[in-house]
């Protein structure tokens, strides 16, 4: 009998910055030409059919006018199609295209689309370099900082993924002025769960500057970038692989996960998790985590950026329940939520604990009383 050690201790720097302005087509180029990704050559995008038109073929033609290779690889837009068979579709489509270890992927468009394409690079001839083009509101506050990269099952949301590190994070903000009413909605209730989670200031300035947001003022829309961009640092990098303190994160998503899957994604991610924030605050309020007054005001910051407060009538109230078995924090068979205390903090449970067990009773209250 022998052993042989095999030793293979490493530091990693996954540092990468998040560039926020207009129009960075440019700046990409030029970034790239810098040494962004080395000496590659070859680029794949992958984006959906919502920005396809738009954002992905302008990208792909400045790249090839500066002499490199680039495809487009599309599949159909909405959080339905973030799945193992259209990664493996992606993949098998690259593969045809002679696409090896020596490219880099493009993501370009929204959380659904960074979600996959950072999930395909990090697994694609194990593993090649990817890029980060946010061109929604929602990916701003919710996709560009953390490497957390899934797809979705019929059985679970985001348990198939692994942590995968850009290059670099862009959000262009002139791509906002793009989306459609609700989908502008849609993208700022992960900044209002960042508001409730770590600043009461932010969720002040929220309250004060809905309209302004909803019109896409500029100097409104550059200040939620930067702010939602700080608040999730301050969480991921103390918490990289969400051993503890990154579940905070997670705020508002027990229940929104699991009402945007009942409802076949006829409600939009930011949607659900506008229902979700609204049924932890109201489950905080019953464990004496919050008041009333503080309650009020979450629900009725949501309903100033015209999101839901509400689950609406065509849920199965009993099949959302069950639903909530299938969330990521789930332990032992035993619902865990995280709960808002106030507004601007989360409750802590124990050391480097922050979200608990919740009997399925209360959560059954506080979803039929929605």
């Amino acid at each position: 009998m022998s052993n042989f050690n095999v030793e293979l201790k490493r530091v990693v720097d996954d540092s990468y910055d998040i560039q926020t302005g207009y129009n960075l087509t440019g700046a990409l180029i030029s970034d790239i030409k810098g040494g962004l990704v080395g000496g590659v050559r070859r680029f794949a995008l992958i984006t959906d059919s919502n920005v396809l038109e738009l954002y992905a073929k302008p990208i792909c033609s400045a790249l090839k006018e500066n002499g490199y290779s680039a495809d487009i690889f599309s599949f159909p837009a909405g959080e339905k199609n973030k799945t193992r068979e259209v990664k493996a579709q992606l993949e098998d489509e690259m593969l045809s295209k002679g696409y090896r270890r020596d490219c880099c992927v493009i993501a370009i468009g929204g959380g659904v689309v960074t979600d996959l394409a950072g999930f395909l690079a990090g697994t694609y001839g194990r593993g090649v370099a990817f890029i980060n083009y946010a061109t929604t509101i929602l990916a701003a506050a919710d996709a560009s900082v953390g490497g957390k990269t899934a797809v979705d099952t019929p059985l679970a949301t985001n348990l198939i993924g692994l942590f995968n590190q850009p290059k670099k994070v862009y959000i262009d903000i002139a791509c906002w002025e793009t989306l459609p009413e609700r989908q502008i909605a849609n993208g700022l209730a992960e900044t209002v769960k960042h508001a409730c989670l770590a600043s009461s200031e932010f969720f002040t300035y929220l309250e004060e500057n809905a309209d302004r947001l909803l019109k896409l003022d500029r100097e409104a829309c550059e200040h939620i970038a930067d702010e939602n961009c700080k608040i999730k640092y301050s969480v991921v990098m103390k918490d990289e692989r969400e051993s503890g303190l990154r579940e905070v994160l997670n705020l508002g998503h027990t229940v929104g996960r699991a009402i945007e899957t009942v409802s076949d994604y006829r409600l939009l991610h930011g949607e659900a998790v506008a229902i979700g924030l609204t049924a932890q605050a109201k489950l905080s309020q019953k464990l004496g985590y919050m008041d009333e007054s503080e309650v009020s005001r979450v629900t009725a910051l949501l309903k100033a950026l015209r999101l839901p407060t509400q689950i609406p009538d065509y849920i199965d109230r009993e099949e959302l329940v069950r639903k909530l078995y299938t969330d990521k924090k789930v332990r032992n068979g035993r619902l865990r939520f995280v709960l808002q205390k106030g507004i601007g903090d989360i409750v802590q449970f124990g050391e480097n604990s922050f979200a608990t067990e919740i009997d399925e009773s209360l959560a059954r209250e506080i979803i039929m009383s929605m």
